[in-house]
């Protein structure tokens, strides 16, 4: 989403936000200390530290800070509120949602507050191999246990980016590659089972502890629909991030996760749209990325690896043609 046009950060929460806070989970809870949470893009996110009765809880404090965001879609601290709640429901590691301030009456702007997840971003393990799979193990369950059962969710999927309108990179060295994916976005999308999906499934929306993944959080965008879409999103992130060969080893473990036979459903277009997206703006390191502490990546190699994977996604077996 844009991040223009955004509030100013507070690096302290006015008192009204933390009585706000206070009152939430049954009052009788102090907000004892909070911090910002690193990695935000188009939100401000606190992690605080509450103590009641000598008992202590850690909840996080998401403040929807983009205007253009909100202009487009003003529900979005409702729509988060329940997606964690159908996360929840689904057995899927996520937040807790406590409560949810949706026009910004009482803490100024939309706000979310639910727990804390135990863990923290990996986005550079030293076990690349279990870090694809852990990431790919995690997907494949929340598809799993988001079909078939998700009729009351209010969100469905659309497509970020009309396919008519995706031209060229100026910067790919293969401009065939992409002149085969714009035809192909342009065609009718495969039918697929709609499903609980994330939406913003990839590597900064998954905790990790002691090696497993903890929970995925950021829920604001899941709907129904393409669990593809989903798969996509986050393989082009890690075509970024670790290049072609761990976007591959990932899509290997999602479909050996989703047991290869009825409940396996894949095909490239829906990477190649997702790619598409990407490459339908000016090419930049990810904000999220630098803030957590990558910084090896540089738009040189990012070109390279997306021409690479454009190519790859041309040759995948069963692709729309």
């Amino acid at each position: 989403m844009p991040e223009s046009k955004e509030w100013a950060r507070n690096s302290e929460l006015p008192a009204s936000v933390i009585s706000w806070i206070e009152e939430q989970g049954g009052g009788g809870w102090r907000v004892r200390q909070y911090r910002p949470l690193p990695g935000g893009i188009s939100s401000a996110v606190y992690e605080m530290q509450l103590e009641r009765n000598g008992k202590q809880a850690s909840w996080v404090l998401r403040q929807f800070t983009d205007r253009n965001w909100l202009e487009e879609e003003p529900d979005l601290a409702v729509h988060e509120s329940a997606a964690l709640q159908a996360a929840l429901g689904y057995r899927i590691a996520s937040p807790k949602w406590i409560a949810s301030d949706p026009d910004g009456s009482r803490c100024g702007m939309p706000s979310v507050l639910m727990t804390r997840l135990p863990g923290e971003v990996v986005l550079m393990p030293a076990a690349l191999e279990a870090w694809l799979e852990g990431l790919a193990q995690t997907l494949a369950h929340l598809h799993r246990e988001g079909a078939g059962k998700i009729e009351k969710f209010s969100w469905h999927y659309y497509s970020y980016m009309e396919p008519a309108r995706f031209r060229i990179p100026d910067w790919t060295d293969r401009p065939e590659a992409w002149r085969e994916i714009a035809r192909i976005i342009n065609r009718p999308e495969p039918d697929y089972t709609p499903r609980f999906i994330h939406r913003d499934y990839h590597p900064a929306n998954v905790l990790w502890e002691r090696g497993r993944v903890s929970g995925i959080v950021d829920w604001v965008n899941a709907c129904l629909g393409p669990a593809g879409i989903d798969v996509g999103h986050c393989r082009v992130n890690l075509v970024q991030l670790h290049g072609l060969k761990a976007a591959g080893r990932f899509l290997e473990a999602y479909r050996s996760s989703m047991a290869g036979g009825e409940e396996f459903e894949y095909d490239p277009y829906w990477d190649m749209l997702t790619l598409a997206s990407y490459a339908s703006g000016e090419l930049t390191v990810y904000r999220g990325w630098t803030d957590l502490g990558v910084t090896h990546l540089h738009e040189d190699l990012l070109a390279a690896r997306l021409d690479e994977y454009a190519e790859s996604l041309l040759r995948s077996p069963g692709r729309t043609t």
